[in-house]
């Protein structure tokens, strides 16, 4: 069987790319096709990265929502810097975006906190996230507190907790190909457009 000459990643808007390929990752996933490994660093340079959770996408830029005294919001505050890159085994696919955050609007961040399902907006309230923890115990009582404090009224969202918009300026996707002959292509902010280039795998 010969190797595929040509790429068969489209030179096109990296954006509907984008949501062209998470749209399949959904349909063959078994678990959380919107996870993204989010990579920050401090203000030194030291990284650090986690999974989270993609909760809006555009070509305004990708949302995740986290407390921002957590260890990524400090360093999100210091450095806004950061990378994001969603791999899709069962596709054998994986993008990799590079950008600047900022934080969303206080009424995005309501908008979303409220369309949590109320245990979880609970917990945000509960949990001093990233700190250190002596038991268990402490947390599921804080979870209890909350959930007496706010007993038939509307949880409100805590200031800490925010979300953050990664605004890409560059894109890099990644197919898996046989003998490692991958497919990459690499997409650069040009002006109000993308130039993008293939890369040796």
């Amino acid at each position: 069987m010969s190797t595929p000459r040509q790429s068969e990643i489209p030179a096109s808007d990296p954006f509907a790319l984008f949501a062209h390929w998470l749209a399949e990752a959904e349909a063959s996933e078994p678990n959380d096709p919107n996870a993204m490994a989010l990579a920050t660093a401090t203000a030194q340079g030291a990284p650090s990265v986690r999974m989270v959770l993609l909760k809006d996408h555009g070509p305004d830029g990708f949302v995740f929502y986290t407390n921002a005294e957590s260890r990524k919001g400090g360093e999100i505050r210091t450095n806004p810097q950061a990378s994001l890159l969603f791999h899709w085994k069962s596709l054998r696919r994986q993008i990799r975006i590079e950008g600047r955050l900022s934080e969303v609007s206080a009424s995005e961040a309501d908008d979303y906190f409220h369309s949590r399902s109320r245990k979880s907006q609970l917990g945000a309230v509960a949990s001093d996230q990233s700190r250190p923890l002596p038991d268990r115990g402490e947390f599921v009582d804080r979870f209890e507190e909350a959930e007496r404090r706010f007993e038939g009224e509307e949880v409100e969202r805590p200031a800490y907790w925010t979300g953050f918009r990664l605004v890409p300026e560059a894109f890099e996707f990644w197919l898996d190909r046989t003998n490692r002959l991958h497919d990459r292509r690499r997409f650069l902010r040009d002006g109000a457009g993308w130039a993008d280039t293939l890369l040796y795998p």
